[in-house]
């Protein structure tokens, strides 16, 4: 039997290419404008069937879209980053998103109404607000087909893609991905007129026995599967944790035996933004393995909010602690098999993967093609059990990283950090004015912030402010103790602010002088350890705060970062 064919626009590293692959379709070509891109999906899927190509390119083209083969399936997933909520926190032009994305329809009308079309199905994948910038539905005249539809006797008035209605969120860890990512499908089954969803096949434990369905994979569980990334080199046999028929040598399972371990300043710089931030929620640190793993994204980071952490297979403590996922483990947790490569760097392979349809998606909407179609289901997915190695560039080092050159920040880059975030409030050590939302360092100083918005009422306390406060504190349960330890031993830490701005920049403490980030933590673990009867602190004589009631522990961070802040600027 003829196998359903199809081409990929956008096609990256060929998720949404895999996932139907593994059902039995054919891959006719793939298209993209990124190099990396393309030589990984002519890898995987044979020379010549990835192409170079702009999508722009079929914007003013109709011959050009004319030329393209004509297949079953027509697959797209137009670059999510302009649409991402993330991207300057989702203030980014939408206009680049929003042509590629039309471009895109604009071929699937065209292969949808052309003269014996024999296209069966489209779909398209992106992020989930990209559907709120696109039209309800578009009509000939909207996609620049006006001439085309009255050549073919169509009016141009006629709908062409319907968006609303033939759109839904999914959720990969639904159908089988051991991640958490959410992602728009938008489509139809040309035969239905509409878009068919297909059933999840995974949930939470609750859910399993009253709707039959399997658990979600774990993070865990595909980490304990794959050998640990600091294994020696060996010919025993690795299971694929998704594909587990699928078996290749663990001296062949390509970019995974080398270390990920971050400097101490990274990884609690993430650490911080996780567990500590200003005004956002509280994630784990490192990552829970009891669930499936957070999204993969494009960007591999160890240092920001939303970077995958894992704990080091060395033993180490500090630099190197702390881990991001290989580029192996990323892949699995998307869903490709191991057998799959990716050609580039480190960055590029990484961005490959972040950007890529999870195939166990794709493959859920494939078997749906097959089952309206009638041309019945593949239980077993056809997974590519050939390993080619060949020209693929493998990150493979099987060495333990030295942490000799740790990155440094910008000259002038600003610091702002609290030690704990307590009673909805927040006092904190910076570099700039945070009230007035100073650009640049000036000098250092202490302030508070109510609330956990951002915006949200902040105040700024002189230098030599401790000075009012410690009678205060040495009445208080715990206070001599504490104003004790801070002038008899932490004093003497503290660098000018000319030094304190340098060590920052460098992330290292020189001499007996701590780095700010590493002062704040301390004054954090000194206050935490004290324990109090009476925890809450009730204003009297003196207006310190401007809440009535707060914790001690605030009271007693204010004295600490206040005398940082005078010692620094008056040295």
């Amino acid at each position: 039997m003829t196998k359903l064919s199809l081409i990929d626009f956008f096609c990256g590293a060929g998720g949404f290419s895999e996932g139907f692959r593994q059902q039995g379709f054919e891959i006719v070509k793939g298209y993209d404008h990124w190099k990396p891109a393309v030589d990984t999906y002519n890898h995987n899927y044979g020379e010549g069937k990835g192409v170079l190509q702009d999508i722009l390119d079929f914007q003013d083209s109709i011959e050009l879209i004319e030329s393209l083969p004509n297949t079953d399936i027509i697959l797209g997933s137009p670059p999510c980053v302009s649409f991402s909520s993330s991207n300057n926190s989702g203030k980014a032009d939408k206009s680049l998103g929003v042509k590629l994305t039309e471009t895109f329809l604009k071929i699937v009308a065209v292969k949808k109404f052309q003269p014996n079309s024999k296209l069966k199905a489209w779909f398209m994948e992106n992020v989930t607000n990209s559907t709120t910038y696109l039209a309800r539905e578009y009509n000939f005249n909207d996609l620049g087909l006006h001439e085309w539809a009255k050549k073919h006797r169509l009016s141009p008035a006629k709908i062409a893609i319907r968006i609303e209605g033939n759109s839904v969120v999914i959720n990969s860890a639904e159908y089988g991905s051991a991640q958490i990512r959410k992602r728009v499908v938008t489509g139809e089954i040309i035969s239905k007129g509409s878009l068919v969803v297909p059933q999840k096949t995974h949930g939470e434990i609750k859910e399993i026995f009253d709707n039959d369905l399997q658990p979600f994979k774990k993070l865990g569980f595909i980490k304990a599967i794959l050998p640990k990334p600091n294994s020696k080199r060996s010919d025993e046999l690795v299971s694929d944790p998704i594909y587990p028929s699928l078996q290749i040598k663990q001296s062949e399972l390509t970019d995974h035996f080398y270390d990920t371990g971050l400097y101490s300043s990274e990884w609690k710089n993430s650490k911080f933004l996780k567990v500590n931030h200003p005004y956002m929620g509280t994630m784990s640190f490192p990552e829970n393995e009891d669930r499936p793993s957070r999204t993969i994204t494009a960007t591999k980071i160890g240092t920001s909010r939303e970077a995958l952490i894992y704990r080091s297979e060395y033993n180490r403590t500090g630099d190197g602690e702390y881990r991001t996922p290989t580029v192996r483990e990323a892949s699995c947790i998307m869903g490709f098999p191991i057998t799959y490569q990716f050609i580039g760097t480190e960055g590029t392979k990484w961005r490959l993967v972040g950007n890529a349809v999870c195939p166990s998606v794709s493959r859920a909407f494939a078997s749906i093609v097959r089952r309206e179609l009638k041309w019945g289901d593949v239980i077993v997915p056809c997974v590519q059990k050939v390993l080619d190695l060949e020209n693929v560039p493998d990150l493979n080092s099987y060495e333990e990283k030295a942490f000799d050159a740790p990155r440094k920040r910008k000259s002038g880059s600003r610091f702002r950090r609290h030690p704990f975030k307590e009673g909805n409030i927040t006092v904190t050590l910076s570099n700039y004015d945070i009230l007035s939302n100073e650009k640049e360092a000036s000098k250092w100083l202490t302030s508070i912030q109510y609330g956990n918005g951002e915006g949200f009422p902040s105040f700024n306390y002189h230098e030599g402010y401790y000075k009012d406060i410690e009678p205060i504190i040495e009445n208080l349960e715990n206070g001599k103790e504490f104003i004790q330890m801070i002038n008899n031993g932490f004093s003497e830490k503290i660098a000018t602010k000319e030094h304190l701005q340098r060590m920052y920049e460098e992330q290292h403490s020189i001499g007996n002088y701590l780095e700010p980030t590493v002062l704040v933590e301390f004054v954090g673990e000194l206050i935490n350890k004290l324990e109090f009867k009476e925890p809450v602190f009730i204003q009297k004589d003196i207006k310190i705060f401007n809440k009535d009631a707060v914790p001690k522990k605030q009271l007693f961070a204010l004295y600490a970062l206040n005398k940082v802040v005078t010692i620094a600027n008056h040295n």
